[in-house]
């Protein structure tokens, strides 16, 4: 009963076939998971804000409360 000698030739292109093939796959699973987990709602969620966001009001709001050092509140 003598041992069978491992097989050397061709192991390491073998291996890393087999390792790319599986790399890849979960890497591409990885990322479109991201993109509906976390950057769609984050989309969705930044245009839900902008819809109703008014950036006058905003600015006018800033102004009455002395933020702006170059705009003076309307009351001065």
């Amino acid at each position: 009963m003598s041992l069978q000698k491992p097989l050397m030739r061709g192991l390491l292109a073998k291996r890393l076939r087999f390792h790319l093939s599986i790399a890849f796959s979960i890497s591409i699973a990885a990322a479109i998971a991201f993109k509906y987990t976390v950057t769609e709602p984050r989309k969705q969620a930044y245009a839900d804000f902008y819809k109703q966001y008014d950036a006058v009001k905003e600015f006018k709001a800033m102004r009455e409360a002395g933020i702006f050092e170059s705009v003076r509140p309307s009351g001065e």
